[in-house]
């Protein structure tokens, strides 16, 4: 079963990296380069936004039907995507891919909570962290190779034979317990498991889904278009922004109103939840700055090129699964809170260091920060997800761990926009005073360039460690000191397993 569930998540894994280098390719062919970045944004949009709304089906109607729904949309939208024949229709079909890959990122993290018990949870974890840091290594180069010697197309044939492999191990292997029904208390639950009743019939809540997609749209045309497309406080931003904010309220009049919500207000009313997802949600805000802006840094100051640069990024992807498979033996000592807190104070100090380094410096300087990062950050996310998970019975482990990972991708486009807009003022400003250039880029502003985006990206270094003090806040003053975790659910994790004393875990 495991095979499988890192075959589903490295669906997902590789659509993030692969299609990236090939860019030109398929601007190229299909023209379209004013709009190619929505090849992105609407990948991201349809993930996020379908999350929470994956999250709530498979609690009501069970993981393994909507991770083979997922898995489906996404191999539909994989061919569609090598079938587009201009560039509005490759970002469509790029949507219905990420309808698919909502379904894969958050189902896989939650089946894996369901059947695995508690000290095992680590080591699985640990194997699904390594699909993604295998593919921000291998994704860009093989992405490079099929769209440079091939066709850019292949890149997305090539999840056909990957997806229907793990399609066809979730079909005949994953067997799944009695569904139960889905219970509202208003504070922390008990530290006993509670009974657990078969499910009645459950009615999605498709206005509230269609609610949560329109503003998620709304905000992420403005945070993607604005700066670029339209000055930042312009009538179509600040227009967009208005019915973002417009649509949010009336998700909120639909979701209280709803009998089964998308996103239940249980998930905000509950201390430990909601300091996850808030944490989380930082979490995706500080990741901007690594993968985002230092592949530009490795290059425009270090001179390295563009599979030297993203060697550099991938250092961190190789420390972070070896931390999270070995946090375990710090947070059945210590807890989760204290292991987060730990794991994100010295992530925010590394962060910190990042300004420090010498001017253009040597590559193994950064290489050796995101080391260092990724250890850190291994501390810091998986005994959250693994704590936040272990406080909830099944019947609510799915909303749980979706609205976590949906907090995370809004933090993480929140962030692309913010730090995006610190860059280019940062840069406008270093570029401004080398002086309109003489005859095209003139010797002053040619040698200021690097100087400008190393200056821009150690502002927007200090502002991811802003967002790791910010996530430290959080888990001092709204995380209980305790996470109130649950004893073992054994019909949630077959073949039945020992109860973990609560004690064992949380001291």
């Amino acid at each position: 079963m495991v095979a499988a569930l890192m075959l589903g998540m490295a669906l997902a894994a590789l659509d993030a990296t692969i299609v990236s280098t090939a860019v030109p390719q398929i601007v190229g062919d299909l023209g379209g380069l004013s709009v190619f970045s929505w090849l992105f944004a609407g990948y991201l949009l349809a993930v996020t936004v379908t999350l929470p709304v994956y999250g709530r089906l498979s609690d009501t109607h069970g993981r393994k039907p909507v991770l083979i729904a997922g898995i489906v949309l996404f191999l539909a939208g994989s061919l569609l995507c090598a079938a587009a024949w201009d560039m509005p229709s490759l970002i469509a079909f790029r949507i219905v891919q990420g309808l698919g890959g909502g379904a894969l990122q958050g189902t896989v993290q939650t089946i894996a909570a369901d059947l695995y018990p508690l000290r095992e949870r680590p080591r699985i974890q640990a194997r699904l962290s390594s699909v993604w840091a295998a593919s921000a290594v291998a994704g860009p180069a093989l992405g490079g190779l099929l769209a440079g010697y091939a066709h850019w197309r292949l890149i997305f044939l090539i999840n056909l034979p990957v997806g229907l492999l793990a399609l066809w191990l979730v079909a005949r292997h994953l067997v799944e317990p009695a569904r139960t029904a889905p219970e509202r208390p208003e504070a922390e639950p008990a530290r006993t498991a509670p009974e657990r009743p078969e499910t009645p019939p459950a009615r999605v809540d498709w206005p509230g889904a269609l609610a949560i997609f329109a503003t998620g749209a709304l905000l992420l045309t403005a945070l993607v278009q604005g700066g670029t497309a339209w000055p930042w406080l312009s009538a179509p931003s600040l227009g967009l922004l208005g019915a973002a904010a417009l649509a949010a309220a009336v998700t909120v009049a639909v979701e209280r109103r709803a009998a089964e919500p998308i996103i239940p207000g249980w998930v905000w009313r509950r201390r430990t939840i909601a300091a996850v997802n808030l944490a989380l949600g930082a979490l995706g805000l500080l990741m901007v700055a690594p993968t985002v802006f230092l592949p530009t840094y490795a290059q425009s100051v270090l001179g390295l090129g563009p599979v030297a640069a993203g060697f550099v990024l991938s250092a961190m992807t190789l420390t972070w699964p070896v931390s999270a498979a070995l946090s375990s033996r710090v947070y059945t000592r210590i807890g989760f809170r204290r292991t987060a807190i730990i794991g994100m104070t010295c992530s925010t100090a590394v962060l910190l260091a990042f300004p420090l380094l010498p001017y253009p410096g040597a590559p193994w300087q950064p290489t050796l920060i995101m080391l260092l990062l990724g250890g850190c950050l291994g501390l810091f996310q998986l005994p959250l997800i693994v704590g936040v998970q272990s406080t909830v019975p099944w019947s609510e482990r799915g909303t749980t761990t979706a609205s976590v990972l949906f907090c995370r991708q809004v933090g993480q486009s929140l962030g692309a926009a913010l730090f995006g807009a610190v860059a280019n003022a940062v840069l406008g400003s270093h570029l401004t005073e080398a002086g309109p250039a003489r005859g095209g880029l003139d010797d002053p502003a040619a040698a200021l360039t690097p100087r400008a985006v190393d200056a821009a990206v150690e502002y927007v270094f200090l502002g991811a460690a802003a967002a790791g003090a910010l996530a430290v806040l959080v888990l001092l003053t709204l995380a209980p000191r305790r996470f109130p975790v649950l004893p073992e659910d054994r019909a949630a994790a077959p073949p039945p397993e020992p109860a973990v004393p609560v004690e064992d875990l949380e001291p």
